[in-house]
Order: structure tokens, then sequence, then C-alpha cells
């Protein structure tokens, strides 16, 4: 997925999490191959020349074209698996990624666990018995400084950004680079829909304060161009701004 993939499983670790990671990781190989769209012999590439239809795909591809539809209705648009023009559901599959990845620890016994996607993370459970996950968000504009540390236990935490690749994030309606935020940071429970959630709430630009303020169950904070901050009302329960301002 051209990104670096972490796991972190705290104590107790049970006899089966060794073997149920090495599956995870062979698992999320199996991901890319389907799902890369720079891969041309992949399921995704195939669909998208009109090579396969997605009724004769596997669940899990059908599972995700299913998902990044209901994205799309949820954020009005502004979340899109062709928004480039061809089919590209890569806003979508980390993030669904590593929740499985997570999911299958946690299935082998992994009772407090995080899986880390280029940024990306969902996390089970603490950091230790009784003791929250801490989380320190990237201060986009200020290389080793933080913008935030959010805390919490079972929760997703999802970043959109220009920071570490560039103008890679479309707006959906005019198919150019979107102007969102330097970086605009999501926090759920589970990591598909918020991190398809922060993609979008980038494009939106001006108008993603009002849609995520809006939104049950999510809070966020965004770091600005001019090297301001904004974050939803219910952000703090999430975690602490430690730096704010230009």
């Amino acid at each position: 997925m051209g990104t670096v993939f972490s796991f972190d499983v705290r104590a107790p670790v049970l006899p089966g999490v060794a073997a149920a990671l090495e599956d995870t990781v062979a698992w999320l190989h199996h991901v890319d191959r389907v799902f890369s769209p720079y891969r041309p012999d992949s399921v995704v590439s195939r669909l998208a020349r009109g090579a396969a239809r997605p009724e004769d795909c596997s669940a899990e591809v059908r599972e995700v074209l299913t998902r990044c539809e209901a994205a799309r209705r949820a954020t009005g648009g502004w979340f899109s698996a062709v928004a480039g023009g061809v089919l590209d559901p890569s806003g979508l599959v980390k993030g669904w990624a590593v929740e499985r990845a997570a999911e299958r620890l946690r299935a082998a016994g992994a009772r407090h666990v995080c899986v880390n996607g280029g940024g990306d993370l969902q996390c089970f459970g603490g950091a230790a018995p009784g003791m929250p996950w801490r989380i320190g968000l990237a201060h986009p504009l200020r290389a080793d400084a933080l913008c935030a540390v959010v805390t919490g236990y079972d929760l997703a935490v999802a970043t959109s950004g220009t920071a570490e690749r560039g103008p890679h994030i479309l707006d959906p309606h005019t198919r150019a680079p979107a102007r969102g935020p330097v970086a605009v940071t999501v926090v759920g429970r589970r990591l598909t829909t918020t991190d398809a959630y922060a993609t979008a709430a980038f494009a939106m630009d001006a108008k993603a304060a009002d849609w995520l303020e809006s939104l049950p169950g999510h809070e966020a904070l965004a770091v600005t161009r001019d090297g301001g901050s904004w974050h939803t009302t219910g952000f703090p329960q999430w975690g602490t701004p430690v730096l704010t301002g230009p």
C-alpha cells in the first residue's frame, strides 16, 4: 500500500497471537494484491478497465465497494472511490485493512492491540489494563512537534493532509487537488468509517468544520495552512491540543 504497518500487542499475550500476527501480515499483502490501483493485475485495476464485474468478485471486494458507496452517501459525495475518474477505493481500503487486521489479532486473544497503517490507527483495549492509549498527533508544520495527544480505549484515529504525501487528495467534484487544511484528524471507534470521514473532511475545506460537528460518535482537530487550528466541541474528551496558533 506504499506505507508502513506496525503492530503493538500488549500483555497478556496468548499463545495463538504470534501465529495470528504472521497470518495477518500475509493477509495484508493479499489486500495489496487485490486492491492496489497500481498493480495492473489487481481486482481493482481489472474492475476499473471493465475486465471484471463487481458481482463476480469476492465477498471482501463487494464489501469494500458497498462501504465506499455508503461513505459517499454519508459525506454528501465528498468521499468518492472514483474521484479521479476511475475506480480507486484507496481512501477507504487502508482504514478497512487496518481495522480488520486489529480485529484478527483481537480474535486470537490480543486484548490490548494497536495497528498503525501509515499513521492511521485502530486500537482495542488500552496500553495496559486500566491504562488508556496515548497517541501523539504529529504537527504537520513543525518537525518533531505534536499538535495534540489523543487518549482513550477502543478508538480509531485517522489523519488526512498534505504533510507526508503532498496534494494527493482530490476534490471529487472538480477532480483537482483539494485545498483543505494542512491536516485534519478524526477520532472515532472504527477506522474504516473514521478514515473515510477524514478524507472527506479534508476535501470539504471550509465546509468541514460544520459537517464534522454534526457527526455522531466522531470528533476532529484540524491544522490550517496559516498554522492555526480548530476542533469540534467534543474533541477535548478525546485529546488535548498541545500546540495552537501560528
